[in-house]
């Protein structure tokens, strides 16, 4: 099916400002923690409380979400979940007691695990030749929605409150909704994949139990799922530690992490963009070539964050630039794998697989701040990040190695299901 470019990329704008706006707002509960805290009188395990709710349940909804977009319309459902995320800030914004906050925050999980329709509907806009740098695009919004959370928070927190904020950011959420309902069509699945090319008015197959179930069977996505899991532990060791480990173990002023931190948060955004435009590229000549991509961005990524992290303190400026470094190369793996989970999963279950390795994400992140600290109690801050990240690195590339090994005989096996569609249709 052909699809005019014009549209295809007033849809991929689209989606971007979801992801970026809905960052925004799922990131700002971390600049503004204080004066919510302060307000209802929260201690730091109930404001913990809350943030371990959304991420419950939005790990229970990555798969609900997987199996309705592999079903249903996709545009409808995520403007639906663009909705959610509106009223149920708006209801965070309003609530008058603690109880209610936490309830109503913590639903803001349902609408964080909707990101899966967006790949199904990307991989149905592109050909496989181009999907890791859409991807690379649309990750540049996680960083950004970041930065602009943070810019908002800070400017803004005090003039107009904690509460104006998040009616704000709820009004984008509706805005959004209704523009994801105009601006978006559902077209059928598989569009994008050259096999099908030839069929003009091409069916969408629906999800069946008996193909998800078939999921598992796949030895690439195994590999992937697994992955998941190890993968992300590095992440949010990072995120949730790394000021701290700026301000005490390095004894750097405000000043000094703000220029260190917000070039490095720029510099993850590049690093999304370029490793998908560099991974299509390799692609182009070995079918394994999204995963070297994502293999060599890991080991270089760790290469420098163990060069940086072992910089003197007072050597600030090659502190500075290795950390930057590192920055980059540790995104380069994300949209390549997003990509190679397409490759080798049939068009009408993909909502499904990458709910499930999101779904496995979330679980293996769950569990690495926690760890961080017990290893920082008994040794130091540097210690866990090295020995989590570099661990966690390590195990990744080899698991991704296993996964390219048999990459190409499993979207071979792909490609083979859908010729036979085709020539089935055909005749």
């Amino acid at each position: 099916m052909d699809i005019k470019p014009r549209y295809r990329w007033a849809a991929v704008i689209i989606f971007f400002l979801f992801m970026l706006l809905h960052q925004t707002d799922r990131l700002l509960i971390g600049p503004l923690t204080s004066a919510i805290m302060s307000e209802f009188s929260l201690s730091e395990v109930q404001m913990g409380g809350i943030m371990t709710g959304s991420l419950m349940l939005g790990s229970i909804f990555y798969p609900i979400w997987g199996y309705l977009y592999d079903r249903f319309t996709r545009p409808k459902l995520l403007a639906m979940a663009s909705f959610i995320w509106g009223i149920t800030t708006w209801l965070s914004a309003i609530a008058p007691t603690a109880r209610f906050f936490l309830f109503t925050r913590a639903s803001t999980g349902i609408d964080d695990s909707s990101y899966p329709g967006i790949a199904s509907l990307i991989s149905d806009y592109f050909p496989p030749s181009r999907r890791s740098g859409i991807f690379g695009f649309l990750q540049i919004s996680i960083p950004l929605g970041y930065l602009l959370g943070l810019l908002l928070a800070l400017n803004l927190g005090d003039i107009l409150g904690w509460r104006m904020i998040y009616i704000l950011t709820g009004l984008l959420g509706l805005i959004l909704g209704g523009l994801i309902l105009v601006g978006v069509k559902d077209i059928p699945r598989g569009s994008s994949e050259p096999e099908l090319a030839s069929i003009p008015d091409l069916d969408s197959n629906k999800l069946s139990f008996p193909l998800l179930l078939n999921l598992v069977k796949i030895p690439s996505l195994r590999y992937l799922f697994i992955q998941g899991f190890v993968g992300v532990l590095p992440w949010q060791v990072i995120t949730f530690w790394s000021f701290r480990y700026l301000e005490v173990e390095r004894s750097y002023t405000q000043q000094n992490i703000s220029s260190i931190m917000i070039p490095a948060v720029l510099l993850i955004g590049v690093g999304y963009f370029a490793g998908g435009i560099i991974g299509d590229y390799v692609y182009s000549k070995t079918k394994r070539g999204r995963l070297y991509v994502a293999i060599a961005g890991i080991l270089l990524g760790s290469l420098f964050l163990t060069i940086s992290l072992s910089t003197p303190p007072d050597q600030i400026l090659l502190f500075k630039y290795t950390l930057w470094i590192t920055c980059f190369f540790i995104p380069i793996p994300s949209p390549n794998i997003a990509s190679t989970v397409f490759d080798v999963v049939l068009p009408e279950i993909r909502s499904s697989a990458t709910s499930i390795q999101y779904f496995l994400g979330n679980l293996g992140s769950a569990f690495a701040p926690l760890l961080a600290g017990l290893i920082a109690q008994t040794y130091s801050l540097e210690a866990a990040l090295l020995s989590i990240s570099l661990s966690s690195w390590l195990i990744t590339a080899i698991i991704l190695g296993l996964g390219a090994y048999h990459m190409p005989s499993d979207q071979e096996a792909m490609k083979l299901i859908l010729r036979d569609r085709a020539a089935q249709r055909i005749t």
